[in-house]
């Protein structure tokens, strides 16, 4: 019987959704390692939180300038990925987000930490990201 089995295409959606998480913790990333991650159309859906207050939604462009920000802004950062659960092409992620502020910019000073609680689903075709939707909570800023 031809076709995908089943367990390989489980397996390959949940290691793009650990080695996405894995590039964007790594600081001394580049854009070409996200890149090779997301969908020339990918589009990233970023519910209310803490820190964008009425949410975004950004395409590849501005998905890799946020990436590039987000290294500006920060000494260090983890993702620590605690469930990928997979259905076909989507996946639902529970992850926690740790970073380290780098030099002090608007509320946040050097050397803050900071953490979040992530959920997020993806979507995969063609063994790359093309949407992710996800909602982060902020623990509350301490000084």
């Amino acid at each position: 019987m031809s076709g995908t089995n089943p367990t390989t295409a489980r397996d390959d959606v949940e290691q793009l959704v650990r080695d996405y998480y894995r590039v964007v913790s790594d600081l001394s990333s580049r854009d070409d390692d996200l890149r090779r991650l997301l969908a020339d159309d990918v589009t990233i859906t970023e519910h209310p939180n803490a820190l964008v207050p009425r949410g975004a939604q950004r395409d590849l462009a501005q998905t890799l300038r946020g990436f590039q920000r987000g290294k500006a802004l920060l000494r260090e950062q983890t993702f620590t990925v605690h469930d990928v659960i997979v259905d076909g092409d989507r996946a639902a992620a529970r992850v926690t987000w740790r970073g380290v502020v780098g030099a002090s910019a608007g509320p946040f000073s050097a050397g803050q930490e900071l953490t979040a609680h992530v959920a997020a689903i993806l979507t995969i075709r063609d063994g790359a990201i093309v949407a992710q939707e996800t909602f982060d909570c902020y623990e509350p800023f301490a000084p």
